[in-house]
């Protein structure tokens, strides 16, 4: 399995112009999700001023340009909204499975589930969700008695690579290996379709990021997490 691991250094404009151009919105050299599906925003690696107002017509007046972990400045009149260091790991070897945890029982989830999924997220805060997100790839979840306690999905698709995304479990069932379980059936699924699995972090989530070193991933890079507001009213 050969995959190029340049295309993880803009992990969202390569998503967006490949495999999620069907999720995407575009303006000049400017390109965002669809509303309702993920806030994740790019331009170019090198963008021109005119690529930084193509991103803010996308976006609107006041609105909020997501920029993951792109290595960029944004324009000094635009407004920090968040910050935050991480971490981008990767599943190496390639041909490397990750140990399997022998609890729980794995389903698909689907458009019936993310009123739970949105219930789920909302309580544990793994990361931006909404209604629409689940249309980036396929999230498996785990229930107790019909309630969703775990899930965790795939989020940005670059050529050749899937990213594990919104894992999370309700606190009442931590340390019943849910996690475990759900990375490593997601990662399964993305090497049978030779593809290889990467994720990220944040930083000072110590306990998720020694959790996926136990599963086979490995520190890549470390990333910024970072959103601005765009000038409002000009």
């Amino acid at each position: 399995m050969r995959c190029d691991v340049s295309v993880l250094d803009d992990p969202v404009r390569n998503s967006l112009l490949g495999a999620h151009a069907h999720l995407a919105r575009r303006v000049g050299g400017a390109v965002t999700y669809r509303e309702g599906v993920c806030t994740f925003a790019a331009v170019p690696p090198l963008p021109a001023p005119a690529d930084w107002r193509d991103l803010e017509q996308l976006v609107g007046a006041g609105g909020l340009a997501d920029l993951f972990s792109a290595e960029l400045t944004a324009p000094a009149a635009w407004t920090p909204e968040f910050a935050a260091d991480g971490v981008q790991m990767v599943l190496d070897p390639p041909q490397a499975r990750p140990v399997r945890a022998a609890v729980g029982s794995v389903v698909e989830l689907g458009a019936d589930d993310v009123p739970d999924m949105l219930a789920l997220t909302a309580a544990t805060t793994p990361g931006p969700f909404f209604d629409g997100t689940i249309s980036m790839g396929t999230y498996l979840g785990v229930r107790d008695d019909g309630r969703l306690v775990a899930m965790a999905g795939e989020r940005l698709r670059p050529p050749g690579w899937t990213e594990i995304s919104a894992v999370c479990t309700a606190p009442q069932v931590r340390g019943r290996g849910l996690a475990s379980l759900l990375v490593d059936a997601l990662a399964q699924r993305i090497l049978a379709r030779d593809e290889r699995p990467f994720l990220h972090a944040v930083g000072s989530n110590t306990g998720a990021i020694a959790l996926y070193e136990r599963l086979g991933f490995r520190h890549r890079k470390d990333v910024r997490f970072h959103g601005y507001r765009v000038p409002a009213g000009r």
